[in-house]
């Protein structure tokens, strides 16, 4: 075995919430003053927490960003979380088999805000699996594209972040997991990913999966 844990970021890599939380998002701005297409909102927000953005978001719509707008927002998109919400096809399996190969040293480190994160592997299945090593990057100093987390995951499970997997999607998670030390793998699904597999290979991921169901039988090998 090439790694001794593996830390998963959450959205997009073991749920398909970002379609649903950037719809939400996209609503929001919209009704607040700001025309944002799709493609605008995925490429300015994906991997990256609402309030990072939040001169932007000001500046585009004329208002302040308020505890009040960002609580409808939350409520908005955790509504359709919980209508729609789907595991990423394959991760299951992978997750459940990671574990038993692993002897449960699997971690997620997302830069969600934690209720949302529970409240996803939950839904999906997963939470038993990753209970108690769940990590956001709303709890820590920094969030990604800051290492923070994936330290904050390695650390929980007493493994050196040199000798742990990560898998992401989005560029800032990629570079929060270099940052931490760690071997990076990016995920882009063969249909519907939001980052090439050559953008995820120019910013350091070591290989790319376009199936998480892949990821099991890779560990053992090394390029």
């Amino acid at each position: 075995m090439s790694f001794e844990a593996i830390l998963f970021d959450c959205d997009g890599v073991l749920v398909d919430s970002e379609p649903i939380t950037l719809g939400a998002l996209r609503h929001m701005l919209n009704a607040s003053g700001w025309a944002i297409t799709a493609e605008e909102c995925q490429h300015i927000f994906i991997g990256k927490t609402v309030r990072s953005e939040t001169a932007r978001i000001e500046r585009e719509t004329g208002q302040p960003l308020t505890d009040a707008w960002m609580a409808a927002f939350y409520a908005l998109r955790d509504a359709g979380l919980h209508a729609r919400l789907q595991a990423v096809p394959g991760a299951v399996a992978a997750v459940q088999q990671c574990h038993a190969l692993l002897g449960g040293n699997i971690a997620v480190a997302s830069g969600a805000d934690k209720a949302k994160v529970l409240m996803q592997l939950d839904k999906v299945g997963l939470l038993p699996l990753f209970d108690p090593h769940i990590f956001s990057g709303h709890d820590l100093p920094r969030t990604k594209p800051f290492p923070d987390v994936y330290l904050a995951a390695a650390a929980s499970l007493r493994r050196d972040p040199r000798r742990c997997l990560v898998i992401e999607d989005a560029l800032p998670g990629l570079q929060a997991g270099l940052a931490a030390g760690a071997t990076v793998w990016g995920y882009c699904p063969r249909e519907g990913g939001h980052t090439t597999p050559e953008a995820l290979l120019a910013a350091g991921a070591q290989r790319v999966l376009r199936d998480m169901g892949e990821l099991p039988g890779l560990l053992g090998q090394t390029d």
